[in-house]
């Protein structure tokens, strides 16, 4: 069971994610928060497995709730959940710390998969903002992307071979993205 603190200051919005995130879909929701500055407060005392978060809250939005939240060691991962398909959003989102980004018009289905993988420990993004991030990514990095990343080392990576064409790639269970 995947133990869930839905954040969001719509009562509505919980009503309805308590109702997707349910126990026969293998969730439980241990807590509720309707501002972000309730956050802390409320991991601690119910020790979630994964947040979900909304973005705009009325005292503390969910990018500096999550920051705050994530620069505690063994804080849960976050999961954005926002109506605001906005780069500023999903890029002040990230930088904090969330572990995954998901637009509210998403099919029920795809909340569970997107709050099954962070939960995990995996990343998750909309597919609506892949492609955004993705060319995000390739216009502010290096022309030559066969290069390694200086960080990744052999204990850590499998080199860039180009007879396989494979990338250099961290391994660990959060490296993994998943999208719609």
């Amino acid at each position: 069971m995947i133990r869930v603190l839905l954040v969001d200051d719509q009562p509505l919005v919980r009503a309805g994610l308590r109702r997707i995130l349910r126990p026969r879909a293998g969730f439980e929701v241990v807590g509720e928060c309707d501002d972000g500055d309730q956050v802390e407060q409320a991991v601690a005392a119910t020790r979630p497995d994964v947040v979900v978060m909304d973005v705009r809250m009325k005292r503390v939005d969910g990018a500096e709730a999550t920051r705050r939240l994530r620069a505690r060691e063994g804080s849960p991962p976050v999961l954005i959940l926002t109506t605001f398909d906005e780069d500023e959003v999903l890029s002040a989102s990230l930088r904090a710390g969330a572990s995954g980004f998901q637009l509210k018009d998403a099919p029920g289905a795809e909340l569970l998969k997107a709050v099954r993988t962070v939960a995990e420990g995996g990343s998750y993004l909309d597919l609506a903002v892949t492609h955004r991030v993705l060319s995000a990514f390739r216009t502010h990095t290096s022309p030559d992307l066969r290069s390694p990343d200086p960080s990744l080392t052999p204990a850590n990576s499998r080199s860039y071979s180009s007879s396989d064409g494979a990338w250099p790639t961290a391994r660990s269970p959060a490296s993994s993205t998943s999208a719609r």
